[in-house]
């Protein structure tokens, strides 16, 4: 029988990794220029339309994954050189990326306003992040969420005892069953997991208020951050704010490292979500002693490169200033909104109704006539604007915005079981990012216009196997 436990005395801190003669050296030079307008990869990129002109590609995608930064490509590049293994190798290249690799953590934490008693443990993505946090979790954790929440903030707590809040109508909706539930409950919750932002309808959630009403009950709080992260300031110290991942495909670093920030104090009692090298101090026969610190929970060998990115985006990131970078997607997101409601017969979703709600620019959106699949391969074959369609890995709460009934959920389900491949209900999803111009969202609005207007301007041949409509030929005129 394999025994797992954990040294006892004060966790170690970062091994010292870089020191040369007494000098720690930095791998990157100090930039001192004055802030620059950032720039993407791929910006000025141009692509072939069902009329046979190119047209500058429109990127309304940011939800699901960023353009990365110029800035963060040249970090990578700078770094590649001198990338090895880390933490047991000693020659330079491994000593080296092991400083960078490091250094990582700090500049995490100081992106999110981490707790200086806070860790950060580095992982692919949210997803793993989430799923590292709830596998590490004592079996039996009592969890409070919601229905609204992206998939990777809702199949991993199922292995716990986990409980779901109704729709909130209102932030204040919102607070005041997270209470009463917390309140009322016979057993009490051990942690609320909560998105910050939705990655459907965009509203911003009050955190700072949650975190509040959960500690007043004994509970902690989880905040899934993958879509507030790039658009607007994070304090989790200030906010009360208890555990926390992000992504770097969110955040303009799309080289595969994520993050899981927060007190991990709790964690050190079981054995870890992924086990194997790096994650142990000892293994024998029957025993396992498993490391402590963020190492625990980060078995195998990491990806350094989306660490060198990961932080690479956040300094891009706060040298531009989250709050400038709010500034500038507020006004794009009002004009998205705006121009998406005046489109004729448009429908517009949303989760809270108000002018003063606070949202993401993220805009979900339906037009009659044309199945969310044909929209969104119409905006790209004679338009060149990317955007997502389906329902956006929150079945939940689209079924909710999609007023599907009970029934239609069930044959849905027969279908499935039965090895079919139905044609799922949905949307189409436009989301803008640090990249987008009030030029993009101007080409997406008369697009539609354009379309609910004139129809398409080619025909399109349906693919049942996949779901999805491909361009055939351009329609006469």
């Amino acid at each position: 029988m394999v025994r797992a436990t954990a040294p006892s005395g004060t966790p170690r801190g970062p091994r010292p990794v870089g020191i040369f003669g007494g000098t720690v050296f930095s791998l990157f030079p100090v930039r001192r220029s004055a802030v620059e307008a950032p720039q993407f990869v791929g910006q000025d990129v141009e692509v072939l339309c069902a009329d046979g002109q190119s047209r500058r590609y429109v990127h309304l995608d940011n939800t699901a994954s960023t353009p990365a930064l110029t800035e963060v490509v040249r970090e990578v590049e700078e770094f590649l050189p001198w990338y090895s293994s880390v933490h047991r190798g000693t020659g330079v290249k491994s000593r080296r990326s092991t400083e960078v690799f490091e250094s990582t953590r700090d500049t995490v934490a100081a992106f999110v306003g981490a707790r200086p008693s806070d860790q950060v443990v580095l992982v692919r993505n949210t997803t793993e992040a989430i799923n590292v946090l709830s596998g590490a979790l004592p079996a039996g954790t009592r969890v409070l969420g919601t229905p609204v929440e992206h998939h990777a903030n809702l199949l991993p707590w199922r292995r716990h005892d986990f409980e779901m809040l109704p729709f909130p109508a209102s932030a204040d909706e919102l607070c005041a069953s997270c209470d009463q539930a917390l309140r009322e409950a016979e057993r009490p919750f051990d942690l609320v997991a909560v998105t910050a932002a939705s990655n459907v309808t965009g509203e911003v959630w009050p955190l700072a208020r949650l975190a509040q009403i959960a500690h007043r009950h004994g509970a902690r709080l989880f905040v899934d951050a993958a879509q507030l992260a790039a658009h607007r300031a994070i304090h989790m110290a200030a906010d009360g704010i208890d555990l926390l991942a992000f992504s770097g495909h969110k955040i303009y670093a799309p080289f595969g490292a994520g993050a899981l920030v927060g007190d991990l104090g709790a964690l050190s009692h079981s054995a870890p979500f992924m086990r194997g090298g790096g994650a142990v101090l000892m293994v024998t026969a029957d025993e396992v002693i498993w490391e402590v610190g963020p190492e625990r929970h980060e078995a195998g060998s990491p990806n350094v490169v989306g660490a060198v990115a990961l932080a690479a985006a956040c300094r891009a990131l706060s040298a531009v200033g989250m709050d400038e970078v709010a500034r500038h997607e507020r006004v794009l997101a009002a004009q998205l909104r705006a121009g998406l409601e005046q489109t004729p017969g448009l429908e517009l979703f949303g989760l809270w109704s108000g002018a003063d709600i606070d949202r993401v620019g993220v805009a979900t959106f339906q037009l009659p006539g044309y199945r969310h699949p044909l929209l969104a391969a119409i905006l790209s074959a004679e338009h060149a604007i990317g955007v997502r369609n389906g329902c956006f890995c929150a079945h939940l709460l689209m079924a909710r915005l999609l007023g599907l009934t009970t029934e239609e959920l069930q044959a849905l389900s027969a279908q499935f079981h039965a090895g079919q491949q139905p044609a799922i209900p949905g949307a189409v999803r436009a989301s803008i990012g640090l990249g987008t111009t009030s030029a993009d969202v101007d080409r997406l609005v008369q697009a539609l216009g354009d379309l609910a207007d004139h129809g398409p301007r080619a025909t399109y041949h349906y693919e049942p196997d996949h779901d999805e409509y491909l361009c055939h030929q351009l329609s006469p005129v």
